[in-house]
């Protein structure tokens, strides 16, 4: 009840920030705030099942586009509500497709996903559309886009804190442990991953339409950009995909990092991107949340010994 208690007063005092922020820290909290959610959405189903994913960009640059092609045609409530049916429909069919398969072989296909997505969207666009981009003119300021991603988040983590005290989070934990034990419980393993599957996708999908009218102007490389799946791998790893707040907690300081070396290293990026990920797997496999209640069972250990 406590930690409930003060999960909302945070969330009321992060709900003032617009009105005291100038321009940039807005945009860093946007920024925040919108790869909390994607990490939050993917450890929803990649922490428990240990499915690692690539394609989070796939379905947030699906959300981008969709208001992209219907913000002049439907209200924009309306227009995200169809990018996240978009995005549900897209899971489903991507879902009964690939979640059978498993290891570096899921890995792979959710890769190769993002590039099939972006090209099919480029040869739309080149070849129907006859342009490459799409310019996004909506009456949404970043005060608005910054209040839409802290609903979207707040809504993640009570969908994940379900999760994780429902039948299904444990389900999932089972059929992540050991799938042959899953299925000689009864578990409708292929359901059940289906269902959360869906639901990170359509969070992903959703996180990316509320974007949208950030750019102003849309074009594949720039909402398909491979480096965000990436990202948002590397930040649930540091904070710990099986906790609640800790995509959250390695989403911060992760992103901060990244807006200083795209700043200052932009040739050397990509590089420092790949070691800091090798680093992490290897250090802290668990995320540091994990390894700081580690550190602390030691320490308490050690005190309580004669």
């Amino acid at each position: 009840m406590m930690k409930l208690v003060l999960a909302l007063i945070v969330l009321v005092a992060l709900a003032f920030v617009p009105a005291f922020a100038g321009p940039y820290p807005l945009g860093l909290g946007i920024g925040i705030l919108g790869y909390g959610v994607l990490a939050t959405a993917w450890a929803m189903f990649s922490g428990p099942t240990r499915y690692i994913s690539l394609a989070t960009v796939a379905f947030f640059g699906l959300g981008a586009y969709t208001v992209a092609v219907l913000a002049d045609v439907l209200p924009y409530p309306l227009v995200l509500l169809v990018a996240a049916v978009v995005g549900l429909v897209v899971a489903l069919i991507v879902g009964l497709a690939t979640l059978r398969l498993a290891g570096i072989y899921f890995v792979i296909f959710t890769f190769g996903l993002t590039e099939l997505v972006r090209q099919l969207v480029t040869y739309y666009e080149v070849n129907v559309t006859r342009t490459l981009g799409r310019y996004v003119f909506l009456p949404i300021g970043p005060e608005h886009i910054y209040w839409q991603l802290l609903a979207l988040l707040a809504a993640t983590l009570a969908v994940a804190y379900w999760v994780s005290r429902s039948r299904i989070g444990l389900a999932l934990r089972v059929i992540g442990d050991d799938p042959d034990v899953a299925s000689h419980l009864g578990i409708r393993i292929t359901r059940t991953k289906l269902t959360l599957f869906s639901i990170s996708c359509v969070i992903m999908t959703l996180a990316g339409a509320i974007q949208a009218p950030r750019w102003t102007y849309i074009e594949p490389s720039i909402v398909f950009n491979p480096t965000t799946s990436f990202l948002v791998v590397i930040m649930a790893l540091l904070g710990g995909p099986n906790r609640l707040f800790g995509p959250l907690l390695g989403a911060i300081p992760l992103f901060l990092l990244f807006e200083w070396l795209s700043a200052n290293f932009p040739n050397h990026y990509s590089i420092i991107l790949g070691l800091l990920f090798i680093a992490i797997v290897f250090v802290l496999p668990n995320g540091v949340l994990a390894a700081g209640d580690s550190l602390w069972s030691r320490l308490t250990r050690r005190e309580a010994r004669p």
